[in-house]
């Protein structure tokens, strides 16, 4: 009897969780019957991508019509890409509605949060005392709904609540690690993350390393290969809809596996630019109003780095998620990205700051 075939479209594949979250399942145990389409901008890197047995649709997450269709095509949609466009995620949820409609099984969405969804703007002078567990869902409820990623994370739980999908929501924390997948190499997905780089960025074109107020302020982390792994354990559970996988309201995620103040990425960053004769002290300073509108461009959108967070993976433990680094990986991987982001600062004759769109949108989130 011939293995059924299960249609997945990936949205995301050329970015850091994207990319890491597509070289899991071309690995997978049972990759041979996943049929993966991934919807990617460049015709070039599509090209690449196709080369790995996935079928690449040239287009973009703003093009909703296309973005319905294919997700009307889909058994399962990994959303791996913006967790903040509304629209976009309303048009995939349009396609698995008429999918439904059709088909009568309520198709799978893995979508992307993330633990900025729990953040305090505490302008690293302190530390949250609660944690949240993602097993306690009326925590989960109560997350007022103005904050982070919120409004998306709201409209993929009322699909499921309606019955025409059933929806899973991943929220990484501080993802570290530089990605070295097949991927990466092909030159198709990013292989650096965002909140320590940014760290690093700042810090090479200030001269020293640096940190948001005193950096008491505690994040949750997670290595690159860790939570790609858990969108993976989560996908087979929901596939196999095993008993005890939690969706909707039971479907939240953490992604985590440690936590740290933001000063010990700070320190760490610091003790590399030493070492690498870089430049500074083996001790971070604060970060001055200026140097935050210079490196991030908004002060607002700078004192995210110093937020506060705290969470606890158990909902994904408990379906079979074993994460193996933790917060000790996280402090080592810290002089390699230091190393390769001070050579690309000079390869690129500066820093290279933040896009200004993507500032906008953290901005607006943060608003309330």
């Amino acid at each position: 009897m011939a293995t059924p075939r299960t249609t997945i479209l990936l949205i995301g594949a050329t970015g850091y969780i994207g990319g890491s979250v597509l070289t899991h399942l071309l690995a997978h145990s049972n990759a041979k019957s996943l049929d993966i389409t991934a919807l990617i901008r460049s015709e070039e890197k599509a090209k690449k991508l196709e080369q790995f047995g996935v079928k690449a649709v040239i287009g973009s997450y703003g093009e909703v019509d296309k973005l319905e269709s294919l997700a009307e095509q889909s058994q399962v949609v990994f959303s791996c890409a913006d967790a903040d466009n509304l629209a976009a995620i309303d048009a995939i949820l349009r396609g698995l509605k008429r999918r439904h409609a059709s088909a009568g099984i309520p198709p799978i969405l893995i979508h992307t949060s993330g633990t900025g969804t729990l953040a305090e703007l505490a302008n690293g002078m302190y530390a949250t005392e609660t944690i949240y567990s993602d097993l306690n869902v009326e925590q989960i409820k109560a997350i007022p709904p103005a904050a982070l990623h919120r409004n998306v994370d709201l409209a993929v739980v009322k699909a499921d609540e309606e019955g025409y999908a059933r929806t899973y929501i991943v929220l990484p924390s501080t993802v570290y690690g530089v990605a070295d997948n097949a991927l990466v190499k092909a030159g198709v997905a990013n292989s650096l993350s965002q909140q320590i780089p940014d760290i690093i960025r700042a810090s090479i074109g200030r001269g020293q390393g640096g940190m948001v107020g005193e950096g008491k302020a505690i994040w949750p982390n997670v290595h690159i290969d860790d939570v790609a792994e858990l969108y993976v354990t989560v996908f087979n559970a929901a596939l196999n809809n095993s008993e005890g996988t939690g969706h909707g309201w039971g479907g939240f995620y953490f992604g985590e596996n440690g936590e740290h103040t933001w000063y010990d990425i700070s320190k760490a960053v610091s003790v590399a630019m030493v070492e690498l004769d870089i430049g500074g002290t083996d001790e971070p300073t604060t970060f001055t109003k200026e140097e935050l509108i210079k490196f991030w461009h908004d002060e607002l959108v700078g004192n995210y780095s110093g937020s506060t967070a705290r969470c606890r993976a158990d909902r994904g433990r408990a379906i079979g998620w074993k994460p193996r680094y933790t917060t000790a990986d996280m402090i080592a991987s810290i002089k390699p990205e230091v190393e390769l982001l001070w050579k690309k600062a000079e390869q690129e004759g500066g820093v290279k700051l933040r896009v200004p769109e993507v500032v906008a949108a953290m901005r607006a989130q943060n608003a309330d």
